[in-house]
């Protein structure tokens, strides 16, 4: 029996298993049979995030500056690099193939499974999506990252700062000789984001007029050390660098054509073993507009409903948003305890919220005109009982495995099935308003998922997948879509189909859970079940705790990668 010790609720696994099929799966001839028992299993993935780790086995490169001071170090992309990580990898996934799989529990093979998917997505990593090699904003974000730094600094602070701006000139450099295969549509965002501020400026630091890009904030980086004046020979040389980066990318991009993302035989690859997602790339995008014409006519029917309720308007200032803010926080939590939908542990308290007070000189992007009116749908989504108070709970999470996986499709689709989840719940009954700005979020949501499918396939690129979005999403700006699909390009695949297929699988968890329970299905049971059950792919979830392995049993016959 395995117990998930979180703090929060103590429930065994055995507890889950009333009333279920019986287990097929163990028959399963491709499950493996071989040496290592259930602790090797744990051990490889401790050893396999060490090796992931950057203060740990990464290839490092020790660079010196003309004075012989050590820069901070840089990672080695080399080939020679790239080829001792890529044997590791083998190593460790020969070691993964001799387990002894078919003589474990359910339980433990779902552990095995979504250890093997960590793996498998690393290797994809190293094989298809090559970022150091075909991505030039794969450098530029590690060049703009220091620019926000708060000056003056002092102490290790300072000598953190010296050795990250150090690195700059040695980390640009290096890029021109690593990037031999670069994409049109990376070629061109990373130059977008060199001179141009992104207009949304997720983590940025605010200012009301925005740098004009990385460029840019080199520049505001330089005006604030005017208060540490001997940082500025060194500010003036990264800077000097990220200018030359720039005109090496102009010069080359005539030659840079080829198209993005991984094609469609790698990506059903990735979305059925590392996803572990039971639908292929062309059936996810059925699925995903089929959700986006529901989403639009629960819109329509929503708006038509309201026509004679006033317009939600958008806080006009800092404090007012505030209030926003708390009220919808406590209207949320008592909403949560008083319709017993999932359990509050006394120890959460404030988690913040998503979308700070930002004044635009070009007016509100698409999050800040929801965010601005109603708080309510992404705190459901981000703070409460979505993103923070998810990593808090999976923080209590002692088990060696599930308390060490991320799945985002599992995060992004709890997540985001909040949303609808909570408007049938009747949180939002006497908010009709509201209910509209749900299903908006919604529409985005779903509207993500072909043009995440498209753009991995080649089908479409950046500027064509804005193009599709924006007469699709209410108040969708151009900013915010661009943004977007660079986020989801550049990502791990999938991550943008996420959102709406894991919701998908929330949905479809929920209903089988319903049905195998019946009378003594208990909703806040159920949410607090899957709050310890660790961040795995949803469809090892659902076979964990129903049993149901028709999904599960499509992935035990992996296929070797495209």
């Amino acid at each position: 029996m395995i117990v998930f010790r979180n703090s929060y609720f103590l429930m065994p696994i055995v507890s889950l298993c009333l009333c279920l099929p019986a287990y097929a799966a163990e028959e399963n001839s491709a499950i493996p049979t071989g040496n290592g028992a259930y602790q090797d299993l744990v051990q490889l993935l401790d050893e396999f995030r060490t090796f992931r780790d950057p203060a740990g086995n990464q290839p490092r490169q020790i660079i010196r500056d003309t004075a012989g001071q050590a820069i901070d170090p840089v990672d080695d992309f080399s080939a020679s690099a790239i080829a001792q990580q890529r044997a590791q990898m083998h190593t460790f996934q020969s070691r993964l193939e001799d387990m002894h799989v078919a003589a474990w529990d359910r339980h433990q093979q779902a552990d095995y499974l979504a250890v093997r998917s960590r793996l498998d997505q690393y290797d994809f990593i190293l094989r298809h999506t090559r970022p150091w090699a075909r991505d030039p904003g794969f450098y530029v974000d590690r060049a703009l990252r220091v620019t926000f730094t708060e000056l003056p600094v002092a102490g290790e602070a300072h000598a953190e700062f010296l050795a990250k701006i150090r690195a700059v000139p040695v980390l640009l450099n290096e890029a021109q000789k690593h990037l031999d295969d670069v994409a049109a549509d990376y070629a061109d965002l990373a130059l977008h984001n060199l001179e141009h501020s992104d207009g949304v400026g997720h983590g940025y630091p605010y200012r009301t007029t925005p740098p004009a890009g990385v460029l840019g904030w080199y520049d505001d980086l330089l005006q604030r050390a005017a208060v540490q004046p001997e940082l500025l020979p060194e500010i003036q040389a990264a800077r000097a660098a990220v200018q030359t980066f720039t005109a090496w990318i102009k010069t080359r991009r005539p030659t840079w054509t080829a198209p993005a993302g991984v094609g469609e035989e790698a990506f059903d690859w990735y979305l059925k073993y590392v996803k572990m997602m039971p639908w292929t790339s062309s059936q996810v995008v059925v699925l995903g507009q089929r959700e986006l014409d529901r989403l639009w006519a629960n819109y329509a029917l929503e708006r038509h409903r309201n026509r004679a309720l006033s317009e939600l308007a958008p806080a006009e200032s800092a404090e007012e948003y505030q209030q926003r803010i708390e009220t919808s926080d406590q209207r949320i939590r008592a909403f949560l305890k008083d319709q017993a939908i999932i359990t509050i542990p006394e120890q959460i308290g404030e988690l913040d919220t998503n979308a700070p007070w930002i004044v635009r000189p070009g007016g509100r992007n698409f999050w800040e005109e929801i965010q601005f009116r109603n708080p309510s749908p992404d705190h459901l989504h981000a703070v409460i009982p979505g993103h923070r108070f998810d990593g808090i709970l999976a923080g209590e999470i002692e088990h060696p495995i599930r308390g060490k996986i991320y799945s985002a499709a599992r995060v992004e689709g709890w997540a985001t099935y909040l949303e609808e989840a909570m408007l049938q719940a009747g949180l939002f009954d006497d908010q009709p308003r509201v209910r509209e700005l749900i299903q908006i979020f919604g529409i985005f949501r779903a509207a993500r998922v072909p043009a995440d499918v498209w753009l991995q396939t080649r089908q479409m690129d950046v500027g064509e997948v804005v193009e599709f979005w924006l007469p699709r999403v209410p108040y969708l700006d151009r900013n915010v879509a661009r943004v977007d699909a660079e986020i989801y390009l550049r990502r791990p695949p999938g991550y943008g189909i996420g959102y709406t297929i894991g919701a998908l699988q929330m949905q479809r968890l929920l209903a089988d859970r319903k049905r195998q329970l019946g009378d003594e299905f208990n909703l806040k049971e159920f949410h607090d079940q899957l709050m310890t059950m660790g961040r795995l792919p949803l469809s090892l979830i659902r076979w964990d705790m129903t049993g149901l392995d028709d999904e599960v049993e499509k992935f035990w016959d992996r296929k070797a990668m495209p």
